[in-house]
């Protein structure tokens, strides 16, 4: 189907409701105000709508005309994002990227400085991709992310330092062991532990990853940090939370324990370019962006 009017008649009707008078639009467009009348003319006619009326010396939009307008507005925003997004790719600019969080992570480190950064870039889509142990190594080696937030740094992939996670031992406030005032890790061996699936594990080619110490008798393997708080929180065993998990969700229903030689552990959390010198100018943008609020 062959469309009757063009974008440069809709954006002159536009200018012309913004300016208030057909010569004010005309000097904004840098063109003559006969060259602007015989453009209305000419979309009225197309469209056999009357779209302008002079009321004095000023021209004003028809009723009709400023509901056509109106839709025709995102019509012209979405024609403006196509030429920018189209200068984007030109310049190399990405249209989407990946970025991997380590499950340790606390999402206020990723989403503050990630507002701020779409506040000044909104043609690139980002998707966040959640991992764990093998999973957040394997979304760097092969390259599938263009920012991840790792552990420890992977060999030959340059780190720079973003955050400390404090892991904590916890239980539910009915659980035996939170009676005890002081545990030693013998103390768990009998209780059910929850454990963090290794994510990566799903890839038959990935072996799966073990963290930290896993003798208790049962095990109760889940998906992810909600899913242990969950499980926590009835009573089904002990389990290890990141001190935001815990800050953000316990309301009193969890007890911090207080274990021999074992009551916290610290795990740093590094920010990382898997595709190196190859990564696009948005990617580094928000790299750089995610890197300045880790130093604030």
């Amino acid at each position: 189907m062959k469309l009757k009017t063009t974008l440069d008649q809709w954006l002159t009707l536009q200018e012309i409701d913004r300016a208030g008078s057909i010569q004010a639009a005309a000097a904004t467009l840098n063109k003559s105000h006969t060259t602007l009348i015989y453009a209305i003319r000419k979309l009225e006619h197309q469209l056999g709508v009357q779209l302008v009326e002079v009321r004095g010396r000023r021209a004003a939009i028809t009723e009709q005309g400023r509901s056509l307008l109106r839709r025709a507005g995102s019509m012209l925003e979405q024609a403006r994002e196509l030429e920018d997004l189209s200068q984007q790719v030109a310049a190399g600019m990405e249209s989407e990227i990946t970025i991997a969080v380590d499950h340790l992570c606390d999402p206020a480190l990723l989403y503050a400085p990630l507002a701020a950064y779409l506040a000044q870039n909104s043609l690139t889509s980002v998707q966040v991709i959640e991992t764990s142990l093998s999973k957040t190594r394997e979304m760097v080696t092969s390259e599938q992310a263009d920012i991840a937030i790792i552990t420890l740094p992977i060999t030959n992939y340059p780190a720079e330092a973003f955050s400390l996670t404090r892991m904590l031992p916890v239980v539910a406030t009915q659980h035996p062991l939170a009676a005890q005032p002081s545990l030693c890790m013998a103390d768990f061996a009998t209780c059910c532990q929850i454990v963090i699936r290794d994510s990566g594990a799903e890839d038959s080619t990935t072996t799966a990853q073990n963290v930290g110490w896993l003798k208790a008798r049962q095990r109760v393997t889940v998906d992810n940090f909600d899913h242990a708080f969950r499980a926590i929180e009835q009573g089904i065993g002990f389990c290890r939370l990141p001190e935001h998990v815990i800050a953000q969700r316990n309301q009193g229903q969890l007890k911090v324990l207080n274990v021999e030689q074992n009551s916290v552990y610290q795990v740093p959390l590094h920010l990382t370019l898997s595709k190196g010198a190859r990564t696009g100018p948005a990617a580094r943008a928000l790299y750089e962006q995610l890197r300045i609020s880790a130093l604030a």
